[in-house]
């Protein structure tokens, strides 16, 4: 029988452990491959894993965060703090003891927490809010008495008011009446005016037109469509523009509270734009969206007619709808005149111990070289003291405050100038004071404003007003503001009886003035008087045209110039309204850019320059500041009180028709 021979055997034992060997390799390979993927796998699961756990770690910290930054810090304001409006006080004393006490080192309270510069009502509304929230404030004022332009002044038995001529948006559980009844405790009292509470009146002679403004929701476009029956589409318009500013302007607010990289990056991206058109309306041309409306002029200068020194060729359409919407719900003007406000609002500060003081001119900014600010210098007699404090508030308007409160140094650095660089100053304000012997029903006045224009032509009017020479200015003024705060508070004949007084507004340029800037205020010699009263006859004999009455029973005249403003109010070139408030301002990037607080640490900006002019446009710079300062937005603190009125509100009328049904 055949055998294989040993060495054949070999080699087919030998291919045979191959192969298995092979095999098995594979085997081992391909495990151990497969137990690298699993390994993988499981790697990237605990990455993943690892990830999301980050992120919703993060997510619950960015929530909480979000809550307590909204919500959990104690609010500053309550229903409790709010009581029933205690008797007027009339002992002019006792008034001056709280609006006109004068500034000394034992009257500045220990271990103050803030400083606040100015005492108009942003620099008020800023300080009672951040007093309330447990804060020790002292506000200073350079003039002889607080208020700013809220406060009033009495000569020879007449009581003018300086700055607020009226005011809206105070009806019912509004949030400005809940703000001033919070600033004030319920202190303050207002008088709604007539619903007809301003005329317009375009055109001289036998060409002027005239127009009423009424007030009410639904009774204010109802009107404006009477006067003007062919262009009810274009009211349409407006009015819906106006809805939607007033209803989304505090989307432009939040801008200002939210970091300022979230703003830039919401506006940049469009995303804004897509949550609200308010965005784009704010950097819109009043002129260019009015004209796509209607060619009809009367109508554009009653879109554009509450007048604060900026054409609407240069202003925001969104501005100018505010300051109509801002009336929709009434007119008001408070009760013992503009003065009450300060006076209220100081005692809330005092209350919570801070205090007031005027004549307290501040001559700088205290900035360590840390570059924080840490206090203020206070101008005393020939000497300068200084006061102390870890937050410095100004109200004196940003070219001030930047311009000369700061030192020098600090004043040349790149990001001050860059802030600067955002603004213009404003127009000046030109007024003129009338006194009269004789009752409102005797001289026939009334509390209706009157706004009054030579033409219908805005942009051009004022664009030629401004380009004119110093001596051609004062006969060629083309608009005008006529006010009689004495028809507005019924308490003004119980304080002044038998007597009547007129406000007269229109906007100057500053330069007009400038050569007598050096004099000293009622010493600035014969030349300025003389010019000045170039304007004020004019404007007298203009507003003569409306009230014929008047001109026999003049009895007292003051005029105020750009110069009287710097010197009471503190008011850079005279510019009632502080900053300009032109279009550039109100594009959406500028709005994000400039807010309240400053390239220098624990300085903060409050006022018109923050967001708007106006009496409610400062007070909502004072609120936007304590939020700031309090890295606590106080408005939502606002909105829930607002929300408590309403229910308690429902539930009070609930139980008057229960009461009818029985």
């Amino acid at each position: 029988m055949y055998q294989t021979p040993a060495p054949l055997l070999w080699t087919f034992d030998t291919q045979r452990n191959n192969k298995r060997n092979l095999v098995r390799g594979a085997v081992f390979r391909r495990a151990a491959a497969v137990k690298t993927l699993l390994k993988t796998i499981h790697s990237d699961l605990n990455i993943s894993t690892m990830w999301l756990l980050i992120f919703l770690v993060w997510l619950i910290i960015w929530a909480g965060g979000t809550y307590w930054y909204l919500f959990g810090k104690p609010s500053p304001f309550s229903l409790e703090s709010v009581r029933p409006p205690g008797p007027r006080e009339f002992d002019q004393k006792k008034r001056d003891k709280v609006i006109k006490q004068g500034f000394s080192l034992d009257k500045v309270p220990q271990n103050l927490d803030v400083i606040v510069i100015g005492s108009g009502i942003g620099g008020l509304s800023a300080g009672a809010t951040l007093a309330k929230a447990g804060k020790r404030v002292l506000v200073l004022e350079q003039h002889d008495q607080a208020g700013g332009c809220c406060h009033t002044y009495i000569e020879k038995g007449f009581e003018f008011d300086v700055g607020l001529h009226y005011i809206g948006q105070l009806h019912e559980n509004s949030l400005l009446r809940i703000i001033f009844d919070q600033l004030s405790e319920g202190q303050l009292e207002f008088q709604e005016l007539n619903q007809h509470f301003d005329t317009i009146q375009i055109g001289l002679g036998d060409e002027k037109r005239e127009y009423t403004i009424f007030s009410g929701k639904t009774e204010m476009k109802a009107h404006l469509m009477k006067q003007f029956p062919d262009e009810t589409e274009a009211i349409e318009t407006f009015f819906k523009i106006m809805k939607v500013s007033a209803k989304k302007t505090h989307y432009l607010a939040t801008l200002k509270l939210i970091p300022q990289w979230v703003s830039l990056f919401l506006l940049k991206s469009g995303i804004a734009n897509l949550v609200s058109p308010v965005f784009r309306l704010s950097g819109t041309c009043a002129t260019d969206l009015v004209n796509t409306l209607t060619s009809n002029k009367d109508l554009h200068v009653i879109f554009s007619y509450l007048f604060y020194g900026v054409p609407p060729k240069d202003s925001s359409i969104l501005i100018n709808a505010l300051l109509v919407h801002h009336y929709k719900r009434g007119a008001y003007y408070p009760k013992g005149g503009a003065s009450e406000i300060a006076f209220h609002i100081i005692r809330t500060i005092q209350k919570y111990g801070g205090n007031c003081l005027v004549r307290a001119p501040v001559s700088q900014i205290l900035v360590n070289e840390k570059g924080a600010a840490y206090g203020v210098k206070v101008r005393k007699g020939q000497e300068e003291v200084e006061v102390h404090a870890p937050v410095v508030v100004s109200n004196c308007g940003i070219f001030t405050t930047f311009q000369k409160l700061l030192p020098p140094e600090i004043q040349v650095k790149h990001d001050i100038q860059e802030r600067l660089n955002m603004m213009k100053h404003g127009r000046g304000s030109f007024l003129v004071f009338s006194g009269f012997d004789g009752t409102e029903e005797e001289l026939g006045l009334v509390s209706t404003n009157f706004w009054l224009f030579k033409n219908n032509d805005m942009d051009k009017s004022m664009e030629d007003f401004f380009a004119l020479s110093k001596e051609e200015a004062p006969d060629n003024i083309p608009m005008m503001f006529i006010t009689m705060p004495s028809s507005k508070d019924p308490e003004a004949k119980i304080r002044h009886p038998g007597k009547s007084c007129m406000t007269i507004l229109t906007m100057v340029k500053y330069e007009w003035f400038e050569e007598w800037k050096d004099t000293v205020v009622r010493k600035r010699g014969d030349e300025y008087h003389d010019y000045k009263m170039r304007f004020a006859n004019n404007l007298f004999d203009w507003a003569c045209t409306l009230f014929p009455k008047i001109k026999d029973k003049l009895v007292f005249q003051d005029v105020a110039t750009p110069l009287t403003n710097m010197h009471y109010l503190g008011a850079q070139r005279g510019a009632m309204y502080s900053a300009e408030h032109n279009l550039d301002r109100f594009h959406a990037e500028a709005v994000a850019r400039n807010r309240c607080n400053t390239p220098v640490k624990n300085l903060y900006i409050s006022g018109q320059d923050v967001f708007s002019c106006g009496i409610a446009g400062a007070l909502h710079g004072g609120l936007l500041c304590a939020s700031t300062v309090l890295d606590h937005i106080v408005y939502i603190d606002l909105l829930i009180l607002k929300k408590k009125l309403k229910r308690r509100k429902a539930r009070e009328l609930a139980q008057l028709a229960k009461k009818k049904l029985q």
